[in-house]
Parts: structure tokens; sequence; C-alpha cells
């Protein structure tokens, strides 16, 4: 198990992965509306925050499986994001 200073480091990437992404997707494309976009990086800080919330509250047994899950989540949540940036160019 890594410590739980990497495993805030991964938090911080993945979300700013998906801010980024959102960037990007807004300066290739000047005439979409910006709305779902900005709804998609609000609701990757608010799972970044839930995330951290998950760790920072991890229970003294079963630490292991408690991270496994909290690090499942988050990759859940983070590819949903990328899949609902994905399907506004459709």
């Amino acid at each position: 198990m890594a410590n739980l200073r990497v495993i805030k480091k991964d938090i911080v990437f993945l979300v700013n992965e998906v801010i980024s992404d959102c960037w990007v997707y807004l300066q290739l494309n000047p005439e979409c509306d910006q709305a779902p976009v900005e709804q998609i990086i609000a609701d990757a800080v608010a799972l970044g925050d839930q995330t951290f919330d998950k760790v920072n509250h991890a229970p003294k047994e079963g630490k292991k499986a408690y991270f496994r899950e909290a690090n499942k989540a988050l990759l859940e949540g983070i590819d949903s994001l990328f899949e609902r940036l994905s399907a506004l160019k459709k």
C-alpha cells in the first residue's frame, strides 16, 4: 500500500487532468456551450473533495481494503467525467 502522501498526490493529479482536458476542450471549441463543461469541472472538484474526505477519515482496522475501495470509486468517477466530456463533442 502506498503512503497517504502518494494517495493524495494521485487524487490531485487525476482531478487536475480532468480540469485540464475541460479547459483544452473549451479552447478548441469556442462556439460550444460552456455550462456542461463548467459542470464537469465542478463535479471533478467535488469528487476530489469527497475522496480526500474518505482518505483523511480512514478507519484504524482494514485500511488496505478501505483505500482500495476509495481508489476504485475515484477511478470510476474520473472515468465517468472523461466520458461525459467526450460525449459533448458527439
